[in-house]
């Protein structure tokens, strides 16, 4: 089973050996090492994956899950 957990302030980190990213037409990105993250400021030159760019524009972003009552 994969795990992603929203980092605060970053990306969202994924381990998981057995995901596959794939873009619009269905073609899988490269996955170089285990666990990864994903881009979420948009600031990336690496996209889909992040560089750590969030730092330096100051992205801030601490979602929470919503418990369901």
């Amino acid at each position: 089973m994969a795990n992603i957990k929203v980092r605060d302030h970053g990306p969202l980190l994924i381990a998981a050996d057995d995901v596959q990213v794939v873009d619009a037409e269905g073609n899988p990105f490269t996955i170089d090492r285990h666990p990864f993250a994903l881009c979420r400021c948009g600031h990336s030159d690496n996209k889909p994956f992040c560089d750590g760019a969030h730092n330096a524009m100051g992205f801030q972003a601490d979602d929470r899950a919503k418990n369901k009552s």
